[in-house]
């Protein structure tokens, strides 16, 4: 545990930082498993993360020490297991808010949970949560960010970009942690407070690709198909309404933006 000078009430305030470990998401779900309680906000970062996990298993690779590798641990059981996808909006509207200081231009979200600068990938998010009855009793939020690395290895380095080489100079790591467990709590406590409405409209306003006429492709059969991205259902399917059809909602993995 690290005392430190976050300006959160709590997240953030509990920080643990490893030099190594295979994932900070595997790392945190066993300290959460403990008997002894773990305090709400705890941070697990890592310089190294050799073995770090996106959605559906895809693996994150980051340079040691040059980005932000991080978990979180959260008590949203105000939120009923169907409502889980605002818990992603919040930490999805964070991040981008936080970017956006540096970052001012292209800057979107890519549904479900990857934050894009023009047609690149700059981070991604994985929420694993744990789900008692119809509530959930607590959410393990994964966040990868590349920051100062200024290489990337075969096919990445057509689809992955960093803030340093966008903007070609270092980012302080920690004062960018400190702004992001910041704007994490306060869209956290307006979840809290019961704003789902605003936080889904703020979450559509900065989707990528949308109202533009794109190429998609169905995984049910593979099918491409031109479209247009209206929103989301309040359950995180994403809408895209083919140009000529009616608008389809899509699960996680249902869908492929080509």
């Amino acid at each position: 545990m690290q005392n430190n000078t976050f300006s959160t009430l709590f997240v953030g305030q509990n920080l643990i930082k490893l030099s190594a470990v295979d994932s900070t998401n595997n790392y945190l779900k066993n300290l959460a498993s403990n008997s002894e309680p773990l305090a709400e906000g705890t941070v697990i970062m890592a310089d190294h993360q050799f073995a770090g996990r996106g959605q559906m298993n895809n693996e994150w690779i980051a340079e040691a020490g040059k980005n932000l590798t991080f978990s979180l641990l959260l008590r949203p059981n105000f939120l009923k297991a169907i409502e889980q996808f605002f818990l992603n909006m919040a930490v999805s509207i964070a991040l981008n808010n936080v970017l956006l200081k540096y970052l001012p231009v292209g800057l979107t979200i890519k549904w479900p949970n990857d934050i894009y600068v023009e047609n690149k990938k700059i981070g991604g998010i994985l929420i694993e949560n744990v789900i008692v009855g119809s509530n959930i009793k607590h959410s393990i939020i994964g966040i990868g960010l590349n920051i100062n690395q200024s290489d990337f290895k075969g096919d990445l380095k057509y689809k992955t970009t960093s803030i340093s080489q966008i903007l070609q100079q270092d980012v302080n790591l920690m004062a960018l942690l400190n702004e992001i467990c910041t704007q994490i709590e306060q869209l956290y406590l307006k979840l809290r407070a019961g704003k789902y409405t605003a936080l889904k409209e703020l979450y559509v306003s900065k989707l990528y690709r949308l109202n533009q006429v794109a190429t998609y492709a169905a995984a049910a059969d593979g099918k491409m198909f031109e479209g247009t991205i209206e929103g989301i259902s309040n359950e995180g399917l994403l809408k895209i309404k083919p140009l000529d059809g009616k608008t389809v909602e899509f699960g996680f993995k249902e869908v492929a933006f080509i």
